[in-house]
């Protein structure tokens, strides 16, 4: 693999990137927002009962801040196999390189998509009803509720604003 390897984590992987991380920086890509859109039937739902994860999904005018993660040279050829292991259990995200803009300059960084056309794919729900799932929700890596949290946790602890999630985080914990 020539150059570094850049990943780009708007949910779980900010808290859990899963490999080891030479630089993060804080970026914004173009074009996207984070939504709790895609049902989670392996790590925070099952079949029977579908949790709800997050995914960039396309949007006109919108953006999306989150962490972007230089993965340690040596480890790109492991961490890019943990990464589609993690996060193509299913067909729903689709592994994509888009720029991040960071203050210390654009990097093109690998990132994961929701699949519109997919089944698993729900971004019309509202923010009740996604609270509703969340507070409700388990699968293989715990309560829906937790990835939640700690979601929201740490990108307070960034600095990154999501009104939407910072709401559904007080939202869950009142249906608790």
């Amino acid at each position: 693999m020539h150059g570094s390897l850049w990943v780009f984590g708007y949910g779980s992987l900010i808290w859990d990137p899963g490999f080891p991380v030479a630089e993060q920086r804080i970026g914004r890509v173009a074009g996207w927002h984070r939504s709790f859109c895609m049902r989670s039937i392996h790590h925070r739902g099952t079949a029977v009962n579908p949790g709800l994860v997050l995914a960039l999904d396309r949007a006109d005018g919108a953006s999306c801040q989150g962490v972007a993660f230089r993965v340690v040279p040596g480890a790109e050829a492991e961490a890019l196999a943990g990464l589609r292991e993690r996060e193509l259990v299913s067909s729903a995200y689709l592994e994509t390189v888009l720029r991040v803009e960071t203050e210390a300059g654009p990097v093109e960084a690998l990132t994961y998509v929701i699949d519109p056309d997919h089944v698993q794919y729900c971004g019309r729900l509202d923010l009740d009803e996604q609270a509703r799932i969340i507070a409700r929700a388990h699968g293989g890596r715990g309560p829906n509720r937790d990835y939640l949290w700690a979601t929201a946790a740490h990108l307070a602890e960034l600095g990154i604003s999501d009104p939407d999630l910072e709401w559904l985080a007080r939202r869950v914990r009142s249906l608790c």
